[in-house]
């Protein structure tokens, strides 16, 4: 199980990691008398696991608004909650390297071909999805039918292009799906499939919302961000 050291000082994106406090977390439950008896809700904080950052919903209350899923034996339910920025310890998304001893044996190759990948290329790789989260907790999330998420952060000499397609050369040979995006250093994420398949468009993601955008203006606006 993972626990952060120290918080971050930048804006709360997609996929960040929001670890609630004791006492906050208690605030939230005593508003939220629908998940008392839900399974594994009430330790939550105790137990030192994460939340995750989410797209505010037009009826969120203000605060920072972040997602709970529980794991499959539990249903797979996603809980949706705001809490206040205070008394949060914000961290990015797990790194890859933090999450391999929590994958299946069949995987690690696959693990080690991605991380090798990204490091020959100048880019950066964190996981999110099930692999991340039963590195977290030290719960089952993990099942026959998971896919592994990664995050694939360019750096300033990686090509997005390149990268895709060698991603796509591991997953061809991978016993599980490789999902995922490629992350902007805007933040600004597209799924690297989409890339790899040569699509015009893309669909992009953020904090912010989804937007139809250029693949090239993506993929140009990294290489000399």
């Amino acid at each position: 199980m993972t626990s952060p050291a120290t918080a971050c000082d930048v804006p709360i994106r997609r996929h960040d990691l929001a670890f609630p406090d004791a006492a906050g977390w208690r605030d939230v439950l005593s508003c939220r008398p629908d998940l008392g008896a839900v399974p594994l809700v009430a330790g939550w904080a105790d137990e030192a696991r994460p939340l995750v950052a989410r797209r505010a919903h037009p009826a969120d209350a203000p605060g920072v608004p972040l997602g709970l899923p529980l794991p499959p034996a539990w249903g797979k339910r996603r809980i949706a909650v705001v809490m206040p920025a205070d008394g949060l310890v914000i961290t990015p998304p797990l790194c890859l390297s933090a999450a391999k001893e929590a994958a299946p044996l069949r995987w690690r190759p696959s693990l080690r071909a991605i991380g090798e990948c990204a490091a020959d290329q100048g880019a950066e790789v964190r996981v999110f999805g099930s692999l991340a989260w039963q590195a977290l907790t030290g719960l089952a999330y993990l099942t026959e039918q998971s896919d592994l998420d990664i995050l694939l952060h360019p750096g300033p000499d990686t090509d997005p292009l390149q990268l895709a397609a060698a991603i796509a050369g591991i997953d061809a040979a991978a016993p599980m799906r490789i999902d995922g995006e490629l992350v902007r250093s805007d933040g600004l994420a597209v799924n690297w499939r989409e890339l790899n398949d040569g699509a015009r468009h893309v669909l992009a993601k953020s904090a912010a919302g989804v937007a139809l955008i250029d693949a090239d203006h993506f993929t140009r606006k990294e290489r000399v961000s």
